[in-house]
């Protein structure tokens, strides 16, 4: 302390050697810090703040010796009289993490200064006191000082942290009206608030409102877009940089790129990305990780290793992300083996190797690798962790381990921990053990145990019964979740699941800030309940209130607009979702697949099919399913043909597909080879492909074979069930058929108007009178169907076949809807068996009435007449088909 006063302080001369305080200072008597030589004039105030100045960028700048700084200006009363000083004194607190210091002494300062408020609110910023910094600013602004670039973004970062996007927003209309819209540091902080809370579209104005000139700003809105899933927006605006020409990317550019590109699997652009990095020379661990994390996502090892190999410095994120890639490659020997050489290395490990890890381990037969991982962990402590607790209870159940899986659930139950519950339940969910996951749920509430919102949401997933899903809507109330975007979302998802739309849409009506996957779930509740409609206009809602759609909200509306097979609805979709890039997705081209061929449009779809970088299986089973529905059915057989060659995994739909097509040419030496195919990958047993199969010998085939078919279902659906009642109506034998009905009734299968179709079909073949009256009754009375004109055909059918034409005249004319043509010629085919030529003409008049240009009236009528000789009466109906212009269609033969 000798070197640094000498005599009075008022009038000597500071030594140059200011900064070379060391801690011993602290502990000299006061007494010493002067001594007697002649003293010199007065130093200028601005030699004073050099020394500040180089102080605070010493080893020196500790807490202590800036406490020893103080107390000499307080005795010299220099810090009372000159701000500069006091600003200076207060930016050594900052720099030595002493904010509490630092605030004390600005609230003892007799002026302020702007630089005095921009070191105390850096300071809280620098402490994570950010609500503090918010308080200081709202001082500052109403004690009537103008802050500059500095005040604006050191106070809307603190926004960010706190989340605070409204308060964020004031103090950036503030900024705007002070004329420093244009500064880099309040346009990055103001991107990076809007970014970090959801609000992209926000932050990509803030963006385009002045030409950037700055990479720090370009820097934050490409992470946003990552954060925000907005991965091709951050490939865009990354090629805008490139092309700026001002400025080049730097090494905090490029992580978030390439992880756009890995989120996307987009390789291509990714080497491209690569290549800038060689040219910027911009390599250090973290660009490196993340090439080499690009290349492990795409499944190019090879790649990867290269990169990870040349890596001068690894961390432990660099180790993980190779040892992901293995595993998601199945390649779990090359991910031991990687572990092992990193712990011989010494690298640390956390919980994402660990987990990535026992992703590897989970092979069947593996128990005693299993087990060594599971004692390295509880060596590590990763054992408490509730994510690897997680992960270890699936690689034991994949490893066949069911005990020691259990053992590991009972450990997690007894910590009593909320978020090893939250894990346990999330994992029961995900299993769809619902009994398992709705027991954890209730034993938190009882145990006083207040469930999170992931924990809720994880519950609602598995949630199928409405009484119960309706309790759980009373909890998320009363804990105030229902106010969460993603609780909310799973609760009108739920009432969706549980057919109860109305409320579905109540509660997301009641969701402010509605999030895509908000919009996406409620549009795909519509298309799956039958409501394609409404689907339609909450799309087009979503795109009014600004929201941009993605893979999974195009995937949900064109669900929808193939059911409303509205070709217009769809190629306006289309053409969203070229402009938005996802065109060449697999997803979405393979879901513009199946709208189109659904609504007839083969070519275009088959031209899409084609487009696609990688065929989509269901894509494809979709196209040979058209071919099938329009009769093109030799190219439903190329199709499957091209599928087994290419070495597709055939799925049920697939093979259901193709045997529905196999089905309208007759050759059942055909049908036989698919089912042959489909006894030898398993998938006979399966309910759409057997359901297919008995359909197809039912109208090829003997009845025998139907049996065989449906015998093989494991669990039969309602389809199957109807199909092998139609199959018995048929072949005409009607008393199986209900026997099969009873059946499936004793099964808690609900029928529906198909299946009461095939019953009454049954009861008409089989001359079943009585048993069709009951199960027509039963049809409205128990099950609440109304019947449509193919009920009503069948019954005129059931009661003309019987030889009761007068009754089935009646049963017509007691409808309560208006006879259509079927019903008629119904009636008429039955007149013409029992050759009654007056009922006859009625019907036929009321066909001809219906349906002038119909035909079949007329040649049913004239052949009645025909086979009765009354050559006349023949030619007259003949003159009556010329005047009403209706045409017998040629016959044609297949021999």
């Amino acid at each position: 302390m000798k070197s640094l006063f000498r005599g009075n302080i008022h009038e000597k001369v500071f030594s140059s050697s200011a900064v070379n305080l060391n801690h011993s200072l602290a502990v000299i008597d006061p007494p010493s810090i002067f001594d007697a030589e002649p003293e010199p004039a007065i130093p200028p105030v601005h030699r004073l703040l050099v020394l500040f100045n180089d102080y605070t960028k010493s080893r020196q700048c500790t807490t202590p010796n800036t406490k020893i700084w103080h107390a000499q200006l307080l005795k010299s009363h220099l810090l009372q009289s000159q701000a500069g000083i006091a600003d200076s004194l207060m930016d050594c607190y900052r720099q030595c993490d002493a904010t509490g210091y630092a605030l004390k002494l600005f609230d003892a300062a007799p002026q302020w200064s702007l630089i005095s408020w921009n070191t105390v609110i850096s300071s809280c910023n620098k402490k994570s006191l950010f609500l503090e910094s918010w308080k200081q600013f709202c001082r500052m602004h109403k004690s009537g000082f103008e802050a500059d670039e500095m005040t604006y973004g050191s106070v809307i970062s603190a926004c960010t942290a706190l989340q605070a996007p409204p308060n964020g927003m004031q103090v950036y209309s503030l900024a705007l009206r002070k004329g420093f819209h244009a500064n880099g540091y309040v346009r990055a902080g103001t991107i990076d608030l809007l970014a970090k809370n959801y609000k992209f579209d926000d932050a990509l104005r803030v963006f385009h409102d002045v030409s950037c000139e700055n990479v720090v700003c370009w820097n934050t809105i490409i992470a946003g877009a990552v954060r925000n899933g907005e991965n091709r927006i951050a490939l865009d605006l990354f090629r805008q940089l490139c092309c700026h020409g001002t400025f080049l990317p730097n090494s905090f550019t490029f992580p978030c790129v390439l992880t756009a590109c890995a989120m996307l699997e987009d390789l291509e652009t990714g080497k491209v990305v690569h290549g800038w990095i060689i040219k910027c020379g911009s390599y250090d661990v973290y660009v490196s990780t993340s090439l080499s994390d690009l290349y492990a996502k795409c499944r190019d090892m090879e790649g990867a290793m290269k990169i990870f190999n040349r890596m001068r410095f690894r961390n432990v994120v660099s180790w993980t992300a190779m040892i992901s890639g293995f595993v998601q490659l199945d390649d779990s020997i090359s991910a031991v083996q990687l572990f092992k050489e990193m712990r011989s290395l010494g690298e640390e490990i956390n919980t994402f190797t660990i987990t990535s890890l026992l992703s590897a381990c989970g092979r069947p037969g593996s128990t005693k690798t299993a087990a060594q991982f599971h004692s390295l962990i509880i060596k590590c402590g990763f054992d408490l962790d509730p994510a690897v607790g997680a992960s270890l209870m699936n690689m034991y159940y994949k490893v066949g381990a069911v005990d020691s899986s259990e053992l590991i659930i009972g450990e997690m139950e007894r910590r009593r921990n909320p978020n090893s519950r939250a894990v346990m339940i999330s994992l029961h969910a995900q299993a769809n053990d619902a009994g398992r996951a709705i027991e954890l749920f209730v034993r938190m509430l009882q145990e006083g145990v207040r469930p999170d919102k992931y924990c809720t949401s994880s519950l609602l997933s598995v949630v199928n019964t409405l009484s119960f899903g309706r309790q759980v809507h009373s909890h998320v109330i009363k804990s105030g979740l229902v106010f969460d975007v993603s609780v909310a979302s799973s609760l009108f998802t739920m009432y969706s699941k549980c057919d109860s739309l109305a409320e579905s849409y109540e509660i997301f009506g009641q969701i402010c800030e509605k999030d895509n996957v908000s919009w996406t779930s409620m549009i795909a509740g519509f298309a799956n309940n039958d409501r394609p409609d409404e689907a339609v206009r909450l799309f087009r809602d979503m795109l009014i209130e600004g929201n941009t759609p993605d893979q999974s909200t195009f995937i949900a509306i064109l669900t929808a607009i193939r059911s409303l097979n509205s070709v217009n609805k769809g190629e306006e979709v289309h053409a969203k979702v070229i402009r938005l890039g996802f065109g060449e997705e697999i997803t979405v081209g393979g879901a513009l697949v199946m709208m189109y061929s659904r609504c007839g449009y083969l070519k275009l779809a088959r031209r899409l099919l084609d487009l696609l970088p990688l065929w989509d299986g269901v894509a494809c089973s979709t196209m040979i399913s058209g071919y099938a529905q329009n009769g093109y059915i030799e190219e439903a057989l190329l199709m499957f043909h091209k599928m087994l060659k290419a070495n597709f995994a055939i799925d049920s739909f697939s093979i259901s597909s193709v045997v529905q097509a196999v089905t309208l040419t007759n050759r059942s030496d055909i049908g036989t080879q698919l089912q042959s195919y489909a006894m030898k990958v398993g998938l006979d047993s399966n309910a759409a492909v057997g359901s297919s199969l008995v359909a197809m010998y039912s109208k090829i085939g003997g009845i025998n074979d139907c049996v065989k078919a449906f015998d093989q279902i494991d669990a039969p659906d309602l389809i199957g069930w109807t199909a092998m009642i139609m199959s018995y109506a048929r072949h005409g034998i009607g008393e199986e058929a209900l026997r099969l009905f009873e059946l499936m009734k004793r099964k808690k299968m609900r029928p529906d108007p198909v299946t009461f179709v095939g019953v009454l079909s049954a009861c008409s073949h089989s001359g079943l009178v009585e048993e069709g009256y009951f199960h027509f009754d039963s049809m409205v009375k128990d099950y609440g169907i109304e019947p449509n004109y193919r009920h009503y055909a069948c019954m005129v059918d059931l009661l003309g076949r019987s030889g009761g034409l007068k009754e089935a005249e009646r049963f017509i004319s007691n409808m309560p809807i208006a006879p259509n043509a079927l019903v008629w010629e119904t009636l008429l085919a039955a007149c013409k068996i029992h050759g009654d030529i007056e009922l006859g003409k009625l019907a036929a008049k009321m066909i001809t009435k219906c349906e002038p240009s119909d035909a079949g009236a007329y040649i049913s009528l004239s052949n009645m007449y025909a086979d009765m000789g009354q050559w006349e009466e023949v030619m007259n109906i003949r003159s009556s088909m010329k005047g009403a212009k209706a045409k017998k269609e040629p016959g044609w033969s297949v021999v």
